[in-house]
């Protein structure tokens, strides 16, 4: 430890061993002895962390750490003292497992809560529709209330104390939550921690000229100083919102990342960082178990940086999480942190194994690894790229998917596409091309969003279905073909499921694969954004022919549920072991391996090739698996002979001892 670090730690125990006597009495008396002693308890485990960021991002600037450490404590004995009894009893189960989330059992499931039922209480009515298919964790697209008019999917807060009125009140959400708890499921919202809608109270009361609430956002006079920021930072949105600020009249340059009407937040103020601890506290008292932080990578400036990824915004989400462990021990954080490889693990603390941050966040690489393969019928940029990422912390997962309600950019590096002989830029416009249906032989129906003429870059829209061939044999009336799409479709999700250690999420819709929604461009408020393609509305006469062995929906319905079912009596999937990518020798099979100190080793495969292919057996045995059984396969064409194991096309396997 530094110097400075061991004064800094020295001082912070002598100060809390002063504060800590009145923290801990006000805490009795707020909550009881029993409950406010636990808070205490609490509070020590997590003091030296919150301290040591607090005094890192406001410290170096002026303020007071201990002051502000004693301001946060205050508002998380507020949240613990407005924390009903099913809650705190539900806190003290998962202090208790603190691996809750990460049980085999896990599986997600994320939803627009218009799109999927109409409103929270619709929601409550189709609830044995997801606990059907193993889901336990349901996560709900933003639902709080949003500007009005264009919002970027409800990503424009204009409050949040109060539900889209559309969708229902606090009322419904906390009913929601309750039977969640009921049936033993996760509760999951958005909350968008870096920016605000130009409506919210807070931007309103700026505009009026409060100068407290002005504090809370980045407003220039002039252009001087967003130009100096702007000569390092990329454009979010190039085509919809080019530039990063907008001019507001009667204010001035107000910074706004995403669109003119989401304005960025000052977390240099720590007002800002104290009512956004005070937001969490109030909704995980409504029932939230898990906190999806939107757009973290963007919570801190700096000129001469492209202002992501910055030391001080993991300082903030390590902030933002202890104060809830704190208050609120039941809930969790997932970081919607879309960085490269190398910044990814980060958000899980990769940082530092001493320094807790979020417990969950996206595997994004292993999405886009999926499409790659799955376009280029070649695994090996896949391997590569997995193989050097860093494990998850103990404690920490991945959210593994395979679509999202977003559109797909192409995180392919240059290096890892070197390293196995390609080009990447090359590569990334081969991607582009073919999910969008303009290289010769594609079956994928995307469509490119937000194209730059200059660069060639571009992301892809539209649905599972879409993108694996199953819109395009459904049109086209092509059984073969179906059945190759239905075959890419479940293998995708072979590997998300099986990856281990994680929370595998499904797309709301995918279940019954629901095809790209072209309607989308008839809404004057989604005619601009081409991703709402894939948010269609849930189709549920479609959803009533899920058990229909015949239809496509109940063949792709069948094949997620058996999956789902396999995964739960595989405890090599919980959580305390690692996953990683292996070579298998042939470039279109994909392997990853699953161990864990307490259980059997898991070997998975997945052929992403229109072929059938085959690997030495020794593959499984050099992952440890001295006599492999396939737990779960494709088809029946999956088998074992001649000392080697063969796959179908587009075939996957889990093996195990």
């Amino acid at each position: 430890m530094s110097v400075r670090g061991s004064q800094r730690r020295n001082h912070v125990r002598a100060w809390w061993r002063d504060a800590r006597a009145g923290v801990v009495a006000e805490a009795v008396d707020v909550l009881g002895v029993a409950d406010g002693q636990t808070f205490g308890a609490r509070a020590d485990v997590v003091i030296d962390e919150l301290h040591e960021a607090v005094d890192d991002v406001y410290g170096a600037r002026g303020h007071d750490p201990d002051a502000l450490v004693l301001r946060l404590l205050s508002l998380a004995l507020a949240t613990a003292e407005q924390r009903s009894a099913s809650l705190r009893i539900l806190d003290h189960r998962r202090e208790i497992d603190p691996h809750w989330f990460l049980r085999a059992r896990q599986v997600g499931y994320v939803a627009y809560t218009d799109r999927f039922a109409g409103t929270l209480r619709g929601v409550i009515d189709r609830l044995d529709h997801l606990e059907e298919l193993g889901i336990t964790h349901l996560h709900l697209m933003p639902l709080l209330r949003p500007r009005e008019g264009e919002n970027d999917g409800g990503y424009a807060v204009a409050d949040y104390g109060a539900i889209d009125p559309r969708l229902g009140d606090m009322a419904d959400l906390e009913a929601l939550a309750g039977e969640l708890h009921d049936r033993d499921m996760a509760l999951c919202i958005d909350l968008v921690v870096n920016h605000t809608a130009a409506e919210h109270p807070w931007a309103q009361a700026a505009r009026a000229g409060d100068p407290t609430h002005r504090r809370y956002y980045r407003i220039f006079p002039d252009r001087t100083e967003p130009d100096q920021y702007e000569a390092t930072m990329r454009e979010v949105f190039p085509e919809m919102a080019p530039g990063s600020f907008t001019h507001v009249e009667g204010l001035g340059w107000v910074w706004t990342t995403f669109r003119e009407w989401q304005w960025d937040l000052d977390y240099e103020n720590p007002d800002v960082l104290a009512s956004m601890c005070a937001v969490m506290g109030d909704l995980a008292n409504r029932g939230v178990d898990v906190f999806r932080l939107d757009a973290v990578p963007f919570l801190w400036k700096q000129k001469g940086t492209d202002c992501e990824n910055l030391p001080q915004a993991h300082r903030i989400v390590q902030i933002l999480r202890n104060v809830l462990r704190i208050s609120a021990p039941g809930t969790i954080c997932k970081a919607e942190a879309i960085v490269s490889p190398d910044e990814l693990v980060q958000y899980l603390g990769g940082h530092d194994p001493e320094v807790r941050e979020c417990e969950l966040a996206y595997h994004n690489q292993l999405m886009v690894m999926l499409w790659s393969s799955l376009a280029a019928r070649d695994a090996q940029l896949m391997t590569r790229s997995l193989e050097r990422m860093r494990q998850p912390p103990d404690g920490t997962g991945w959210v593994t998917y395979v679509r999202c309600h977003d559109d797909i950019g192409w995180a392919v590096s240059d290096e890892d596409a070197a390293a196995v002989g390609w080009n990447g830029f090359e590569h990334r416009a081969f991607l582009n091309r073919y999910y969008s249906g303009e290289h010769p032989g594609s079956w994928a129906q995307g469509v490119k969003f937000q194209e730059n003429p200059l660069t060639l870059d571009a992301r892809i829209s539209g649905t599972t279905a879409a993108l694996c061939g199953i819109d395009q044999a459904r049109e086209r009336q092509d059984p073969v073909a179906l059945g190759a799409a239905i075959r890419r479709f479940l293998l995708l999700h072979a590997v998300i499921i099986g990856w281990g250690g994680s929370i595998p999420v499904l797309y709301m819709g995918d279940e019954i694969a629901l095809a790209n929604d072209r309607s989308f461009a008839d809404d004057p408020d989604h005619a601009d954004d081409n991703r709402w393609i894939h948010r269609p509305p849930m189709d549920w006469e479609a959803a009533a022919r899920r058990h229909d062995a015949g239809s496509v929906e109940g063949r792709v319905y069948a094949g997620l549920r058996e999956q789902i079912q396999a995964r739960r009596d595989l405890p090599v999937m919980r959580a305390g072991g690692t996953t990683s990518a292996r070579w298998t020798g042939h470039p279109s099979v994909f392997a990853w391996r699953r161990t864990h100190p307490r259980h059997l080793p898991f070997l998975g495969l997945a052929a992403f090739s229109d072929e059938p292919t085959s690997v030495p057996l020794p593959v499984a045995v050099d992952a440890g698996l001295h006599d492999p059984v396939p737990v779960l396969a494709s088809d029946g064409n999956v088998r074992i002979d001649d000392g080697r194991i063969h796959l179908p096309a587009w075939g996957w396997v889990w093996l195990s001892d």
